[in-house]
């Protein structure tokens, strides 16, 4: 056997063949999620799917590009909460249209139908939406217990019609500064599987009758057990290839009981980087006040006890002019 020397010159030659495998792989790999992209957006469209169609009827929309989806997951009967955050952090008419054509930011509520589609909790939504022009709707039936599947629809529908680099999950009972979110997000923009949340690893209750109650518990091991590492399901980012994962797989991806378990669960298998980011879970004033002033702008505020901003009707504007980080932060924001 021929042994060859260890030189500079092949210590260099070596690991230029290195970084050029490497970039090349990373090439495939893009490549690979692009024709899935494709392929499930071909299926989605033979299939009745969330792909588009033009008004003419000539085959499926090209999706928009984006910068990021913001998703706020709302409720037939929260039409008050929506009212709230229009009124607040989310911008409002030709503002919400100059954001997504000037800075990728696409703002939408995310709501399914009634259980009888065509009712009257669908047309209330529908005059809603023909007021503000601020909905996704989804092909989902909506239900507190369905939370799980209504996320893989969103990310499913999401990516269908949005090509962003990443796609946001929030609940419409929660405080965000839009200007930050964009921020924090821009800064994992080259990572291909990001996942950015409120990491946190609560105990799996086998209880029943309990808020929580995990029917499956067994799955996790002996009683008194934790989950896992995962995002909290207030509010959470994932990037556009986790997005798409979702979106080709969702058929064989298993719901538990809880939405944030479900989604740390679809990734805790994959090569994925899981980003504890504190600041997408501040408390609300006096917290989120202090750190302001600090200039430690939060992302997002709510309050752990209430799964949200306890009260949130009457106490998000108090939240706002408090720890808002102001209305013309977002526009100056560089992406």
């Amino acid at each position: 056997m021929t042994l060859i020397p260890r030189t500079s010159g092949n210590c260099k030659l070596f690991l230029k063949i290195v970084k050029t495998s490497l970039s090349l792989d990373k090439t495939i790999s893009s490549l690979e999620m692009e024709l899935a992209v494709a392929r499930t957006a071909k299926s989605a469209n033979l299939n009745g799917s969330p792909v588009l169609e033009k008004p003419d009827g000539r085959g499926s929309e090209v999706r928009q590009k984006a910068f990021v989806v913001i998703g706020i997951n709302t409720a037939f009967s929260s039409r008050k909460r929506r009212d709230s955050v229009r009124e607040t952090w989310m911008p409002q008419g030709p503002k919400l249209k100059q954001l997504e054509e000037k800075k990728g930011i696409v703002i939408r509520f995310v709501i399914g139908h009634s259980v009888t589609p065509g009712g009257i909790l669908d047309r209330a939504i529908d005059a809603e939406d023909a007021q503000h022009n601020d909905f996704l709707r989804l092909e989902h039936v909506e239900g507190y217990h369905e939370l799980s599947a209504k996320t893989k629809t969103y990310f499913s529908t999401a990516v269908a019609k949005w090509d962003a680099d990443f796609y946001v999950k929030v609940d419409d009972d929660v405080h965000v500064n839009l200007g930050m979110l964009a921020t924090t997000l821009s800064r994992y923009r080259s990572k291909p599987r990001i996942y950015i949340g409120c990491m946190k690893s609560g105990p799996v209750l086998a209880q029943k009758g309990v808020k929580y109650h995990e029917p499956e518990y067994w799955k996790f091991g002996e009683e008194g057990n934790r989950y896992f590492r995962h995002a909290t399901g207030q509010i959470y980012a994932i990037s556009r290839d986790l997005a798409t994962y979702i979106s080709i797989n969702s058929p064989i991806l298993h719901r538990y009981a809880n939405e944030d378990v479900s989604l740390g669960a679809w990734f805790i298998g994959l090569d994925v980087e899981h980003i504890d980011e504190r600041s997408m879970c501040c408390g609300t004033p006096p917290d989120c006040e202090w750190k302001a002033q600090a200039g430690n702008v939060c992302v997002a505020s709510f309050d752990w006890t209430c799964s949200g901003i306890c009260k949130s009707v009457e106490r998000l504007k108090e939240v706002h002019r408090t720890c808002s980080e102001g209305d013309g932060a977002v526009w100056s924001t560089l992406i």
